[in-house]
């Protein structure tokens, strides 16, 4: 018995609850909401017919979706070796920039182990390579793993494009 008189004052409550609820929404809405205006836009400028263009072919259009893609498509070219002398710090690391890639690169080497950058080629540009690199850090004699970091950057802003990594491998005898 008490328990359904609780039940039906949680019921009531909750009846009134949505009730203050609704009847507040309904009072905003017809006494506080702002009215909605209507806006028309007048433009005296319209597209005038069309003159001296004229639709590109299907052919075009494939030749222009293909530069598109080749402009986004990069190739990086670099030896996964090679063999530095200890004394004078150099040695022969072919580094390539293919000719069908449309970026130049700056590419960086890593020595994975210390975090330091020990070379820096400059700017490479499409259809150039670099054959002997001369160390800016010298390596100790041994076998050290870097990292080759291919920056690429476009030709006309000169700004910073992409980058794309790879590992070598430089023994210093």
């Amino acid at each position: 018995m008490e328990k359904n008189k609780k039940r039906k004052k949680w019921l009531l409550l909750l009846v009134l609850l949505l009730l203050l609820i609704g009847g507040g929404y309904g009072i905003y809405h017809f006494f506080f909401a702002p009215e909605p205006q209507t806006m028309s836009v007048i433009s005296g400028d319209f597209l005038p017919e069309g003159k001296d263009a004229t639709k590109m072919s299907d052919k075009e259009m494939a030749e222009l979706a293909q530069q598109k893609a080749d402009e986004s498509n990069f190739n990086m070219m670099i030896a996964s070796d090679a063999t530095i002398d200890s004394k004078t710090q150099k040695g022969q690391l072919p580094i390539k920039n293919p000719e069908s890639n449309a970026y130049p690169v700056n590419v960086e080497i890593k020595d994975d182990q210390t975090g330091d950058i020990i070379y820096t080629s400059g700017a490479i540009y499409p259809g150039e390579e670099i054959t002997q690199v001369q160390l800016e850090k010298p390596l100790s004699k041994g076998t050290h793993q870097t990292t080759a970091i291919f920056s690429l950057y476009d030709p006309q802003t000169k700004k910073k494009q992409g980058e794309v990594s790879a590992g070598v491998t430089i023994s210093v005898n």
